[in-house]
């Protein structure tokens, strides 16, 4: 402690050459109504001023025209495309999962990079088309995700992690005003992991490019971006043993395992190649332009020194164009002839090469109506809207070609005392392949007295057309003879309490659900003919000891009601026991402690690597002896952000001499790696 406190110092000198001009503790600010399906929004720049500064109106800010070059400070935040904000840069150290793909409630299948699935039950996110392959979506960037800046100097962020076994992340980031009311940004991210297995190395890439754009009267409005997803992963298929050959001390070097898929391999650290034999492919374009423009009453702020252009729009008209290509593929050119026969009914005795593909396109076009009922709350309006979206696909067994038309309804009203926060909006299919599909959902949030707070309590209907997977048409579709699906249908009711005075988040959900389809057997669709029901709990509380010590802990439970071929972990649960201060020193943030997740024994979902999907089974049921234990360190100084962390502590054992050898398992024939180390630095440059 001496010593850290005696270099400490030299350190800081070094590195926070810059600094941000914000409260480097300081949160996203908070979205009033944030819900957990998302009801579409205004997406306006802020042009009213209920709440807005003059920067957010894009006029009349001298620090925009007639900054000191040589001033470090900077102003910044952002929006999201159908949320209100604004939203200010997260800089907090407690939670290293807030800037990594895995999450504490969802598992993969023991790399990261590879298929991954959450443990908590949820509603479908999508309705109308839905390709149905998504054990890779949580490596992908998102329409809801992105971020659009309004910033009054350039910015720029590089997130560098690095793992054992050359696992790597590489993240930039760069925004800037090109003018006071036109702002573009560059995103991009590299996420490629060999593995500790055979065949099971991962080569991800995302990357964005947006700009918004404010006319300088106020009334016109662009928002824009391109997106690229390319996500690539090799499929072993697990390893062939799970009883005795972890307990072997022949195969102390986890790469000599012998998998299902893929053969003989030797291993490769060379993460600039993308050559694999046996896995998937799965990419995405996607480009987006939206134009809004507004009517409405003039009017001006006059200050000392500036006249400032003030808009009040009462009616807005919207049009949107997007476009989506995206292409899902499974390859094999090596294949294992024993594992297919085993597993797959559906595919021929003998074949060269194995390729099972479907790629699509779909051209969307909508046009809306917002109305403003009250002049001075923008955050009280009335949406209607209409779409056309023209859908080709291609598999390898046809091609295709549909349209759907959809009618889109929202109602926001923000009260002007921000007490009070109600949504109500729908989405309803009127003709086309997926008519009759529909999505309600309503949510009313009010705030606590003095800030303590909110209470939130909403409603979700949706019925929607099942997965085109469980299509004939698609080439992951292996069974002889189609079957007759009938519409899902989902009905959840929700209510969260956050206390923040007292750092306790409780949240309940109640899902009613019919026709719920699923696989078994690798290959097998079925869909269920009665009604269950799914009760969710989750309870966030934050203890503390003494001023600096302070316990997180994150409960969650689930339970099955009625039948269904469903598996649920009935609970699991996430620790943190850490010291969050700053050990004397004006300028470190640090927290450093202990991190344990528990899972109890469950049957968990098998993986069908030749369809991307957990499918059901109910004959194997996973007991890890320990949990899953984690020592970190995590500190910022000023813009520098940095972490360490040796994960999997667990897995320690004697055989034949120490060592870090004990797996516990995630899926069937997919066990976590042993001791892994992680080590990244996470940068914010002012230009």
């Amino acid at each position: 402690m001496l010593l850290l406190r005696k270099y400490l110092p030299l350190l800081v000198c070094f590195l926070a050459t810059r600094a941000i001009a914000q409260d480097p503790r300081a949160q996203p600010l908070p979205s009033r109504g944030n819900m957990p399906v998302n009801l579409g929004g205004v997406g306006g720049m802020g042009n009213g001023r209920q709440g807005m500064s003059s920067m957010m109106r894009g006029e009349g800010t001298d620090s925009l025209k007639r900054r000191d070059k040589n001033e470090d400070s900077i102003t910044i935040f952002y929006r999201l495309l159908d949320r209100w904000g604004p939203y200010k840069l997260d800089s907090s150290v407690s939670d290293f999962t807030k800037r990594f793909p895995i999450k504490p409630t969802t598992i993969h299948l023991g790399n990261l990079g590879s298929a991954s699935r959450s443990l908590l039950f949820s509603a479908p996110a999508m309705v109308g088309f839905d390709p149905g392959l998504h054990a890779y979506d949580l490596y992908r960037w998102k329409e809801e995700d992105l971020r659009f800046f309004q910033t009054t100097r350039p910015y720029s962020e590089i997130n560098y992690q690095l793992g054992s076994r050359v696992e790597q992340l590489i993240s930039l980031l760069h925004t800037q005003n090109i003018k006071p009311n036109w702002n573009f940004l560059f995103q991009y991210r590299l996420v490629n992991s060999p593995g500790i297995f055979q065949h099971q190395r991962t080569n991800h890439n995302n990357y964005l490019f947006s700009s918004r754009y404010q006319s300088k009267n106020l009334r016109y409005h662009i928002w824009t971006y391109m997106l690229g997803n390319r996500l690539q992963s090799e499929e072993n298929g697990g390893i062939i043993d799970t009883t005795q050959i972890l307990d072997d001390p022949i195969y102390s070097d986890r790469f000599n395992i012998p998998v299902w898929l893929g053969g003989a391999s030797t291993f490769s650290a060379n993460f600039f190649s993308n050559t694999i034999s046996t896995g998937i492919r799965y990419r995405q374009t996607q480009f987006l332009w939206r134009q809004q423009y507004d009517l409405g009453k003039k009017d001006s702020l006059v200050t000392d020194s500036t006249v400032i252009p003030l808009f009040f729009p009462r009616l807005r008209l919207e049009h949107q164009l997007r476009y989506d290509r995206s292409a899902y593929h499974f390859f094999d050119k090596n294949p294992q002839f024993d594992y297919y026969q085993q597993f797959y009914s559906g595919l021929p005795t003998r074949f060269d090469s194995l390729d099972l593909r479907d790629d699509w396109k779909i051209l969307s076009n909508s046009f809306s109506l917002y109305q403003f009922p009250d002049a001075k709350n923008l955050q009280q309006f009335i949406k209607l809207g209409l779409e056309l979206q023209l859908v080709e696909g291609q598999t390898t067994k046809t091609n295709l070609s549909f349209f759907n038309t959809v009618g889109q309804f929202l109602y926001r009203n923000l009260t002007r005392n921000k007490k009070w926060d109600l949504e109500v909006g729908a989405q309803l299919f009127l003709a086309g392949e997926h008519s009759g599909n529909y999505r309600l959902a309503v949510q009313l949030q009010r705030m606590l007295a003095q800030g303590k707070g909110s209470l939130q309590v909403g409603a979700l209907q949706l019925n929607r057309t099942p997965s085109f997977i469980f299509d004939a048409r698609s080439s992951f579709f292996l069974e002889s003879t189609a079957l007759a699906f009938k519409k899902e249908n989902y009905t959840q009711f929700f209510s969260v309490i956050d206390w923040s005075a007292l750092g306790i988040t409780l949240r309940g959900d109640y899902f009613l659900i019919n026709n719920y389809s699923y696989l078994i057997d690798y290959q097998k669709p079925q869909q269920t003919s009665a009604v269950f029901n799914v009760l969710q709990l989750q309870a966030l509380k934050t203890f503390r000891f003494a001023k600096h010590f302070q316990w997180h802990a994150e409960f969650y439970f689930q339970q099955r009601i009625g039948s269904a071929s469903l598996n649920l972990m009935p609970f699991f649960t996430r620790h943190r026991l850490a010291y969050e201060g700053d050990l004397g020193f004006k300028n470190l943030r640090l927290a450093t402690g202990i991190e344990v997740r528990y899972r109890p024994p469950y049957k968990a979902d098998r993986y069908s690597p030749l369809l991307g999907q957990f499918f059901f089974q109910d004959s194997v049921l996973l007991r890890n002896p320990l949990p899953d234990i984690a020592a970190y360190v995590n500190f910022r100084i000023r813009p520098f952000t940095a972490f360490i962390r040796a994960e999997n502590l667990n897995t320690a054992r004697n055989l034949q001499g120490f060592g870090f050898s004990r797996n516990n398992l995630l899926a069937e024939g997919y066990p976590l790696q042993g001791l892994h180390l992680r080590a990244g630095i996470f940068w914010q440059f002012v230009n």
